[in-house]
């Protein structure tokens, strides 16, 4: 059972000063009003194999993901996974010169693993929802994104 989410901003900067902003994973939840703390994992700069703890509040419930960078090819795009109550989640951004600035893309994606049949029922009951919250969620990321990256 697979869901997914595809969204794109344009961004009023250059692709360069968007990649800064999306890589910054320490200073994240600075400009992401979502994100409540990071805890980094690893010390070396973004890129394949930067891991770090990430907390986020939704629905009133705050939960803590491991998260980890599978792909970097700055500053065109990154992909972001992690695993998390028996869901695969993959975030990746695309970064693409549009009229002096960037459209920014952001496909989001989640997978259950061996769901069971209640699983698969809660999704099916529950599903759209959640995608619809996620969807607002992401869609926040992006113009935060975009405000940090103009005002750089």
């Amino acid at each position: 059972m697979d869901h997914k989410i595809t969204l794109t901003h344009h961004v009023n900067a250059a692709p360069e000063k968007v990649w800064a902003v999306i890589s910054d994973i320490p200073g994240s939840a600075a400009t992401l009003s979502g994100i409540d703390s990071i805890q980094m994992l690893t010390d070396a700069p973004y890129g394949e194999g930067t891991r770090w703890k990430e907390t986020r509040t939704m629905m009133g419930r705050s939960e803590t993901v491991e998260m980890w960078v599978s792909q970097a090819d700055p500053p065109r795009s990154t992909t972001v996974k992690a695993l998390q109550g028996g869901a695969d989640y993959t975030s990746r951004f695309t970064l693409a010169d549009r009229d002096g600035g960037t459209d920014l893309t952001l496909t989001f994606g989640a997978q259950m693993l061996n769901p069971s049949r209640l699983s698969k029922l809660m999704m099916a009951l529950f599903g759209k929802l959640g995608m619809r919250i996620t969807r607002k969620a992401l869609s926040k990321d992006l113009s935060e994104i975009a405000a940090k990256a103009e005002s750089l």
